[in-house]
């Protein structure tokens, strides 16, 4: 669709599309799940290429009114060697919008990151 979308987003699709509940973000082993969930299809993703660095397709999830990713995106690229373990937040930030970027040209939909 071109755009990025949110975890509450994310959540609502997931519930309507499975018929089960919403995940309840006031619960921090819930956030957690969600975090994991997004860790999976990350790791599991079919569409790799062991010639290309690994896209997350977690870069399409942001918090509701951020544009960025969370934290466990970033835990995740580093434990995947994506990024360093010192980045710096603007390193952060670039590394996120190249992500975005190349999820963008792989499934042909028009860039949405500022």
């Amino acid at each position: 669709m071109g755009k990025l979308t949110t975890y509450t987003e994310l959540s609502v699709t997931l519930a309507r599309r499975t018929g089960c509940r919403p995940f309840d973000f006031e619960r921090a082993d819930e956030r957690a799940s969600v975090g994991h969930l997004l860790g999976l299809i990350v790791e599991r993703d079919p569409e790799i290429d062991p010639s290309d660095p690994p896209l997350m397709l977690s870069a399409l999830v942001n918090y509701l009114g951020a544009n960025d990713a969370g934290s466990g995106f970033y835990q995740l690229a580093k434990e995947l060697q994506l990024l360093p373990m010192s980045a710096s937040a603007d390193e952060k930030f670039g590394f996120w919008v190249k992500q975005v970027k190349r999820l963008y040209e792989r499934h042909g939909a028009g860039p949405a990151v500022a």
